[in-house]
Parts: C-alpha cells; sequence; structure tokens
C-alpha cells in the first residue's frame, strides 16, 4: 500500500478564508422556516387532499382555458367519502375543492390549472373551480356557519385571483350548468347569504 503524502497545515487566514467563500452561497439564499414545505395548493389555507390523475384532465390554465366562474356543489355524502371518490380511479369525476360541514375545513384536490370533472359539461369544467361543500341537499343541518363562511372565503379568493365578478351569473349551482341532471346545492343552499360572505371576504 502506498503511503500518502501529508496534508500540509492552513494558517487560520486560509481556514477562514476557504470558509466565507463556502458560506457565500448559503447566505445568498433565501432563510427558510422550520418544518417548511413545498407549497402544493393555490389557496394557502387549504389541505393538499389529490385527486388520482384518471380523474381530471391535466392542463395549464388560464393560458389554456380562461377560467370565469365558480360552480357550487353539495357532495351527497361525507367529506371523507367525497375525497375517497376522487381518489378512485374507476369514478371519473373530481372537484378543485371539498368543504367539511362541521368546521369549514378545506381540501384541495385538483390544482387550478388542472381541468376538474366536476360539472357534467366539458365548456364548463374548462372555464370553471368547482367546489364541493360536505353534505345533501335535503339536510339543511349540513350548511353550517363555518361551511358557509369557508367556502365564501374560498371562493372570493378565486374570483380576485381570476378577476371573476362576484356575482351570480359567476357563482353559479351544479343545476345551472347546461345538460346537467344534478340538483345541487338544492333549495336550501342560501344564495343571498353567501353572495353576501364573497362579497365581504
Amino acid at each position: 500500500m502506498e503511503r500518502t503524502r501529508p496534508v500540509p497545515l492552513l494558517d487560520r487566514r486560509g481556514i477562514l478564508k476557504g470558509a466565507a467563500l463556502a458560506a457565500v452561497p448559503y447566505m445568498l439564499l433565501p432563510e427558510t422556516r422550520a418544518g417548511a414545505q413545498t407549497r402544493a395548493v393555490d389557496y394557502p389555507p387549504a389541505e393538499w387532499q389529490p385527486a388520482t390523475p384518471s380523474n381530471y384532465t391535466a392542463s395549464s390554465r388560464p393560458k389554456t382555458y380562461a377560467v370565469d366562474r365558480v360552480v357550487i356543489h353539495v357532495t351527497q355524502t361525507t367529506y371523507a367519502q367525497a375525497l375517497s371518490v376522487f381518489r378512485d380511479p374507476k369514478k371519473r369525476v373530481s372537484a378543485h375543492y371539498v368543504v367539511r360541514s362541521a368546521d369549514g375545513h378545506v381540501a384541495q384536490c385538483v390544482r387550478e390549472s388542472d381541468v376538474a370533472w366536476h360539472a357534467g359539461n366539458w365548456d364548463h369544467n374548462t372555464r370553471s373551480i368547482g367546489i364541493e361543500h360536505e353534505g345533501w341537499v335535503d339536510r339543511p343541518a349540513y350548511l353550517t356557519d363555518a361551511l358557509y363562511e369557508r367556502s365564501a372565503r374560498l371562493t372570493a379568493s378565486v374570483c380576485d385571483r381570476y378577476g371573476i365578478p362576484k356575482a351570480r351569473a359567476h357563482v353559479i349551482g351544479h343545476h345551472e350548468v347546461p345538460g346537467t341532471d344534478h340538483t345541487d346545492p338544492g333549495p336550501n343552499w342560501d344564495w343571498v347569504r353567501y353572495l353576501r360572505l364573497v362579497n365581504v371576504a
């Protein structure tokens, strides 16, 4: 085995100079917060709960399609079951967001740049953000204050980011999508209250 040559010792100045040069790139980087992660959501208060890619169309909206409306849905099932449906590749359905009844917690399932399959009408899918709300159209107890308030903040954020008027013509129910056979959000959905909350959010 060949002996290695001894490495010459650096003086104090050389060590400090080397350390300073090594530190320069790190000093130029922005400081990171403890536990920080790459943001996966478009709406910061939301939790990322991704739908399977089999249940939406990858896109680059608004470059590929202009976004000019929000479609309001009611799940006709529980929050957890709605998320499970969006993860099932056999279901062929998704929405951008799901709002939980009890506390208004928001899950994002599809990126806003992608086309969620929520409206049952391709044109409306391409131009809208779909928001599901936990509950049933004939059970008004699911339409809690927390659900209305958190959903309204989400809708206001979407409208602000895409320049969508915060008006009934642009914030519509699933039942208003041409060709649909759905009735949600149903007769118990308080549109006057909801649009007022959207406009003050």
